[in-house]
């Protein structure tokens, strides 16, 4: 007679062949480590790459952050600058947002790929440290890294603004549509800026957020997503300070219109879209394998 086998082991031996990806046991090791690498992390994963870009921020010296917070104020004109350029150059038809907003995903492309500091991005990563820990010095930490990298984008835009104000730099077709759009930076009332600035610092947190899994498509990604804010117009605090100071610089706006109509709505919704991202739809899910303790602070309290 043959030997009759348990179902148990009927079932382990079921679960073990029906493993997938890198732990099937229908691939040999090189197999299991090519598995490895393409499968999509999961988001427990990129929380974690994530936090640790946050964890590096918030080390950072005040001096590198400052730099680094300032090149990217530079970098980021080149969206206002291109923009312009489009715009310049294509008729004044409904349809022109569509070409023209492609120049606004080269500042974008400069930060993110050239790894300087930029305040919307920190909304996501400088965040997840203080969610995890929850305690004073982080909090303190965190604004300290905001004040510095906001102070010091916000100058490097100042800086780009001036450079490209004196007339006789760009033909006399690509200055006016560098005064049109500074004038679509402040030409809606508080409440519309705001929440077209939740939208802009949601997509560009998501953005951040995604790269981890994008691998080789991470310029398409940040593409795709800039060019998203930048169709809809979207008010971001950094580029569209560019925008909303060369209006004031070349004569064709007013310092309280750029602090009241873009400055204070977009800033405010900015920080409302990355943070409200992270926290309620990226932090959140992961409490339980993030704190399986039931939600103790990993500061060393019990």
């Amino acid at each position: 007679m043959s030997e009759e086998r348990a179902p148990s082991d009927d079932a382990a031996e079921r679960g073990s062949s029906d493993k997938a990806g890198p732990e099937s046991p229908h691939l040999d090791e090189g197999d299991r480590s090519l598995a490895a690498q393409h499968a999509a992390p999961r988001a427990l994963v990129i929380h974690e790459i994530v936090r640790e870009e946050g964890e590096d921020e918030l080390r950072r010296r005040p001096a590198a952050m400052a730099f680094s917070g300032f090149a990217a104020g530079l970098s980021v004109g080149f969206s206002f600058l291109m923009l312009s350029i489009l715009q310049s150059h294509l008729p004044a038809a409904p349809w022109r947002p569509l070409l023209d907003s492609v120049g606004y995903t080269v500042g974008f492309l400069i930060v993110v790929l050239g790894r300087q500091e930029l305040f919307t991005e920190s909304t996501l990563t400088a965040v997840l440290p203080l969610l995890m820990r929850r305690d004073r010095a982080t909090l303190m930490a965190l604004l300290r890294f905001w004040g510095v990298v906001l102070s010091c984008n916000l100058l490097g835009t100042l800086v780009f603004a001036a450079l490209v104000t004196p007339t006789g730099l760009f033909s006399e077709s690509i200055h006016r549509s560098m005064i049109e759009v500074g004038r679509g930076a402040v030409s809606e009332p508080f409440a519309p800026t705001l929440l077209k600035a939740v939208l802009a610092g949601w997509l560009i947190a998501l953005m951040i957020w995604l790269l981890p899994s994008a691998r080789s498509a991470r310029m398409f990604v940040i593409l795709f997503l800039s060019y998203v804010v930048g169709v809809g117009r979207f008010s971001h605090v950094i580029a569209g300070s560019v925008e909303a100071a060369f209006l004031v610089f070349s004569g064709h706006g007013t310092i309280g219109e750029y602090l009241g109509r873009f400055f204070v709505p977009t800033l405010i919704g900015n920080t409302i879209g990355g943070v409200a991202l992270v926290a309620l739809l990226n932090h959140a899910p992961l409490v339980p394998d993030l704190h399986p303790d039931g939600g103790k602070r990993d500061n060393g309290e019990r």
